[in-house]
This record gives C-alpha cells, structure tokens and sequence, in this order.
C-alpha cells in the first residue's frame, strides 16, 4: 500500500496531465494537432471547432479538479479510463495523420491509466462506509465487541 505522501504525489501528477492538456493543449494556446484532428470531425462545423476544443479543455480542467479532491475515486478513474480510450480512438480514426508516434501514444496512456488506477486504489474507504453493506444488526453486534 502506497504511503500517503506517495499518494498525494500520484494524485497531483494525474491532476497535473488533466489540467496540461486541458489548459495548455486545447485552451490556451492549443496545440495544432489536436485543434487539428477536431477540425477534421466528420459532421462537425468549421466554426464549432474552436468551441469544441474549448468545451473538452474545461471538462479536462474539472476532471483535474475533481481527481484532486479525492470524491468517488473509482468513478473518477472509470471516467479518465473512458475518457481516454475514446479520445484515442477517435483520434486514431479520424486523425491519424495528426500523430506523428501512434504506438507512442498508445504506450504512454496505458502507463497513465496505470496510474489514474493505482491513485483511485490507493484512497481508502472511511470505516463507516465499509459497514455500509451490512445490516443494522451485525453493525450493531461489531459495536457491542
């Protein structure tokens, strides 16, 4: 079990990627292989692009928000592990082109999904929760020990 000072660390790293990519890569500035491989939608307007791209940074932002408050860390990483297979997919699919080391970026996300799993792991459920499942009464015999 990592130690708290590790999972704190981990958990700022998965944070930290959330907040590049939304930021820096789709945001301000942006990077021209992504905005370029949302222009290249099928279906998608010329002038929705930008917005898009937009409307992905801010969701990338609050996952980076939401990863670093510690709520619901196996949703969360569900979410992430969701997110990123279909980023990539479609990416692959619609904007290959757009990518210059495919097999790079395969490899890299399977090493930060790793990690997006080993942080969701790593929280531990408050005692109360774990009762949860119980009944009242075997709550109330465990107290009585």
């Amino acid at each position: 079990m990592p130690t708290p000072w590790q999972t704190r660390c981990a958990t700022l790293a998965v944070a930290l990627m959330w907040g590049y990519e939304g930021l820096w890569c789709k945001i301000v500035p942006g990077r021209a292989d992504q905005r370029a491989i949302v222009e290249g939608l099928p279906l998608l307007p010329d002038r929705a692009a930008h917005a898009l791209l937009i409307g992905i940074g801010l969701a990338e932002l609050a996952l980076g928000a939401w990863v670093l408050s510690g709520y619901r860390p196996r949703v969360a990483a569900l979410v992430q592990t969701t997110l990123v297979l279909a980023f990539n997919t479609g990416g692959l699919l619609v904007g290959a082109d757009q990518i210059p080391e495919p097999g790079r970026l395969v490899v890299q996300d399977l090493v930060f999904l790793a990690l997006v799993w080993t942080v969701a792991a790593s929280h531990r459920v408050p005692a109360d929760a774990r009762g949860a499942g119980t009944s009242p009464a075997t709550r109330a015999g465990a107290a009585a020990v």
